[in-house]
């Protein structure tokens, strides 16, 4: 027998404004800065398809969601280069297959 399991994010907490402008990444608490390949509003047709697939179900949000994201290091120290989207991620990570409340950030790398 098969089971599946779905994760459904409500809005609880105010989720960042898609059409907010870069935030200093000064800003962003620690642990939190990504780099991803892509950013997609929630409701995309890509975001759509993985979350599907995922079994994560966004209800009451839309916000901006970050496409295979890895943790950057905002020291300067180099090892972790971002050269795609640099973002503040607040909402769960899926494995870093995708992360949920992201807004871009400005960095200085």
């Amino acid at each position: 027998m098969l089971v599946s399991a779905t994760t459904i994010i409500t809005n609880t907490v105010p989720a960042p404004d898609p059409t907010s402008p870069a935030m200093p990444a000064s800003q962003c608490p620690a642990g939190q800065t990504k780099c991803c390949e892509a950013l997609e509003r929630s409701n995309g047709s890509v975001v759509g398809v993985i979350l599907g697939l995922l079994g994560v179900v966004l209800e009451g949000v839309e916000t901006l969601v970050g496409i295979h994201c890895v943790p950057i290091d905002l020291l300067g120290l180099g090892q972790n280069d971002c050269h795609n989207e640099p973002v503040c991620c607040s909402g769960q990570d899926f494995s870093g297959l995708v992360t949920i409340a992201c807004v871009p950030i400005k960095v200085n790398l």
